[in-house]
């Protein structure tokens, strides 16, 4: 669609579905040809043969992992130019970068063990000479362009944290929940190590933060959380100023709750998680730029983090803090696009007293590291310490 807009010259082929072409000689008669990471890693060996003037990775934090097939099968593109297109080239670690590097211009970066050895592992650890170094490396290789310069048109963002207030119901079931993975978890960080005890780390954190978002997450007899009743009322006042919001959570649990509550209210909604088919993902996409009056898009963070513009919507509601804000802002940013005409306002919603409040303030100082490489967000359960798990689990 983008292409017919802007390109209508070029032969354009999407090399998708059942009934793509076999022949690569076939595929060598487009000006460009659109696939997806699936089918790259399907047809590496015929894809491969092709010579390219450009082989371009979108959201290319697909080949993050270099021991994965994804990014075996992007290292067989022939190409004379390479661009990777990312808003979030770190997710978790600097290893992601030598990836996308390791694409673009092989022997860069030194082979991964080195790379790890000499560079990434000291700038993970706060080294600022190893920072600095990686740095000049990789600065001649990237365009970083924010938003401002590339769209000064958008009006502003106001964002907003609201904390809210566990219900005493919730509020018990948080303090019981806390009290028994912070035994297990202290214990199991001084006997095994906090790396060995990761999966009981992860396992505490996920149960403390599903119950600050909902208890239902966890226990099917409760009934209401604090952030309910927060997202009730600005729903209440987006529907009264006649407004389109998008509402994220990683819990398609979460969600659903939310979507059978408004169905019983009559309140009007659509829903996207990563199970809707493509077809009907655009469709809900068109069905909410298009509606009239007010509207609530459901969205789980991941399904619909990338790839999505709803310039309809001016009001954001997360429902969750994610480790990274980078994820988050990609979220946000659904709406922040060209086209959009209104001040975007997000609403980060937190429960007072949980797990999500020290998450917010462990992003803040773990993300030192990464921002002074490039920008995202450090991987934060790797590098906790003992002090950060009696902070989190207190």
């Amino acid at each position: 669609e983008e292409a017919k807009r802007f390109t209508p010259d070029l032969e354009v082929e999407a090399h998708l579905g059942p009934n793509r072409k076999s022949d690569p000689e076939e595929l060598r008669q487009a000006d460009l040809v659109l696939t997806t990471y699936a089918i790259l890693r399907l047809e590496a060996e015929k894809l491969g043969r092709i010579r390219l003037d450009c082989a371009m990775l979108d959201e290319s934090q697909a080949i993050k992992n270099s021991s994965s097939k994804t990014f075996r099968a992007a290292k067989t593109l022939q190409a004379d130019n390479r661009l990777c297109l990312t808003g979030t080239p770190l997710e978790n670690r600097l290893s992601e970068l030598w990836s996308q590097m390791d694409f673009l211009n092989p022997g860069l970066l030194r082979s991964l063990d080195r790379f790890e050895r000499t560079l990434a592992g000291p700038a993970s650890k706060g080294d600022s000479r190893a920072q600095e170094s990686l740095r000049r490396l990789v600065k001649p290789f990237i365009l970083r362009r924010s938003k401002e310069q590339v769209a000064p048109e958008l009006p502003e963002k106001s964002e907003h944290t609201l904390t809210c207030p566990m219900q005493a119901g919730q509020s018990s079931l948080y303090q019981r929940v806390r009290d028994h993975y912070r035994a297990e978890v202290l214990q199991a960080a001084d006997t095994e190590g906090i790396n060995r005890s990761k999966m009981k780390v992860l396992e505490g954190l996920l149960r403390l933060r599903q119950i600050a978002c909902h208890p239902g997450l966890v226990d099917q007899e409760s009934s209401d959380s604090g952030k309910m009743e927060k997202l009730r009322e600005l729903v209440r006042e987006a529907r009264s100023g006649n407004r389109k919001a998008l509402i994220f959570s990683q819990y398609t649990k979460l969600l659903g709750l939310i979507r059978k509550e408004f169905q019983l209210e009559g309140t009007p909604c659509l829903y996207l998680d990563g199970r809707t088919p493509h077809k009907r993902r655009m469709e809900r996409v068109q069905s909410f730029q298009e509606a009239e009056g007010s509207c609530f898009f459901l969205i789980s963070l991941k399904a619909g983090g990338t790839g999505l513009n709803l310039t309809a919507a001016d009001y954001v509601f997360l429902l969750d803090p994610w480790w990274n804000p980078a994820v988050e802002m990609q979220a946000v940013d659904r709406t922040h696009r060209i086209g959009q005409e209104k001040t975007v306002f997000t609403y980060r919603l937190i429960s007072r007293g949980s797990v999500e409040e020290k998450v917010l303030t462990l992003q803040q100082r773990k993300q030192q590291m990464v921002s002074s490489v490039l920008s995202g967000s450090n991987d934060m359960i790797k590098n906790l310490t003992r002090r950060d798990l009696e902070h989190l689990f207190s």
